[in-house]
């Protein structure tokens, strides 16, 4: 019955949403649109971090090696650095940890010129993600206009948040250290409007102009991967579903 009022308030929906869900005890699981491509907004933060964790462990790059932004790396908040009036020097690691928990739009861009975008392509494919591609910087007017704009697949999302409930990225270490920088996320209003207080979230969210994604790992009676994403919609509805099914998902999975 929970799959099927769930399913039937999705078809419902304005605009286009995707949604994938599984009880990680049982391992019941099911969506809506999960394998359809959706702009990713500040959820492309997710799979970055995980690859360049997964370069970290390999040896490949340093969280500890040191940035240092330059004025014109400026970029409209979300976060922190692009506040500083002098831009200090960052650590990745660091980078990383703003990226994810303040949703820092300057950290991504700095850690994309580290690496290059074909180099995240040529992770992600590594990582299985198909759909999920970062293809311009945020804030890259030229490019959006052009059409380029990144992409993330709900199912796929789902999928990198398991390996990371069942420590299998990488390692268990990786994993774990993952997670943790996933539970310190700042931006609650969402998957963990109605349940923050109770149950430990290790989530990414994302919003832009009629953008609305949260993907996350709630730690409710019997853990649960959930990934919301909505584009073309109007947020203030969509948003209050997303708070209100997980609320109900809490209840289910106990």
């Amino acid at each position: 019955m929970m799959k099927e009022k769930i399913l039937h308030k999705l078809n419902n929906q304005k605009g286009h949403v995707g949604f994938w869900f599984k009880n990680m005890i049982t391992g019941e699981e099911w969506g809506f649109n999960e394998n359809d491509e959706f702009l990713a907004a500040s959820v492309i933060k997710l799979p970055m971090f995980m690859y360049l964790s997964k370069l970290n462990a390999e040896g490949r790059i340093s969280m500890e090696e040191m940035i240092k932004p330059r004025e014109e790396d400026r970029v409209p908040i979300c976060g922190a650095l692009t506040l500083f009036r002098k831009l200090p020097e960052v650590s990745i690691g660091t980078l990383c940890n703003l990226m994810i928990s303040l949703s820092d739009n300057m950290a991504i861009n700095l850690l994309i010129d580290r690496l290059g975008i074909e180099e995240y392509q040529k992770g992600f494919k590594e990582m299985g993600l198909e759909g999920t591609v970062l293809r311009r910087k945020l804030f890259d007017e030229e490019a959006s206009a052009e059409g380029v704009q990144n992409t993330i697949v709900p199912g796929e999302m789902g999928m990198l948040l398991e390996q990371i409930y069942r420590r299998e990225f990488v390692n268990p270490k990786v994993s774990e250290e993952i997670e943790d920088v996933l539970c310190l996320q700042q931006i609650e209003h969402k998957i963990c409007g109605r349940i923050r207080w109770n149950y430990r979230v290790a989530h990414k969210t994302g919003e832009d102009d009629n953008i609305s994604n949260d993907v996350g790992l709630v730690y409710g009676p019997q853990p649960f991967v959930v990934c919301f994403v909505g584009n073309d919609l109007p947020i203030v509805d969509w948003e209050d579903f997303i708070r209100r099914t997980v609320e109900e998902l809490v209840v289910y999975c106990s």
